[in-house]
């Protein structure tokens, strides 16, 4: 018999119970041999130990935007994304590090604009004109993007790891590489990468 795996909830006794009642009955009602009823009780023990099995736990599957930049596929959980902007006019800062593509205001407040080449050891393409905003519970970053794919599930199991020609750096920033070749970015690391930090207090109050 085969053992209980961690997490199942099937009651053994009750089961047990269960079968040699069944085999009662079917014995009394005398309409099985005894291969018959062992064939039965063996296919119902099978039947029970399935339906206990626990459930995939919702939280394999991610949901997630995908979208392209300088050529290269990414996903991002939809929780860190925010908005869409077309086009938002960008407003350049002179001596800024090449992933800054400038700032953008978003109703009022001060959004730095970056693009992700750079962090992954490529140089700045200063392609895409579409902004996604993101961040943990307000929009704190745009990353400018060339085209937003879709939004769709993408369950882990189908994520292989970081490939091992990333920087310690970069792979810090992705949770797994899709057998397509998306990388899934992971969103807080990507948040609170000291880069991507920059202090806009001053920006836009003239």
């Amino acid at each position: 018999m085969a053992e209980d795996k961690p997490g199942q909830v099937l009651d053994w006794e009750a089961a047990r119970a269960r079968l040699a009642r069944l085999a009662e009955a079917t014995e009394s009602a005398g309409t099985l041999s005894p291969e018959q009823a062992r064939a039965v009780l063996e296919a119902r023990a099978r039947e029970l130990a399935r339906t206990s099995a626990p459930e995939k736990p919702v939280g394999a599957l991610l949901e997630v935007a995908r979208f392209h930049s300088a050529g290269q596929a990414y996903a991002l959980e939809t929780r860190f994304v925010h908005e869409v902007l077309r086009a938002p006019e960008l407003t350049p800062l002179p001596g800024a590090p090449p992933l800054l593509r400038g700032l953008t205001l978003l109703r009022g407040e001060v959004l730095p604009v970056v693009e992700l080449a750079p962090l992954f050891g490529r140089p700045a393409s200063g392609l895409g004109a579409v902004v996604l905003t993101v961040g943990a519970s307000r929009a704190d970053l745009g990353v400018c993007v060339e085209t937003v794919e879709e939004v769709t599930l993408l369950s882990r199991d189908a994520l292989l790891p970081p490939p091992g020609t990333l920087s310690a750096e970069a792979a810090a920033l992705v949770s797994g590489i899709h057998r397509d070749g998306t990388l899934l970015l992971e969103g807080a690391a990507l948040l609170g990468d000291s880069r991507l930090i920059f202090d806009v207090s001053d920006e836009g109050k003239s």
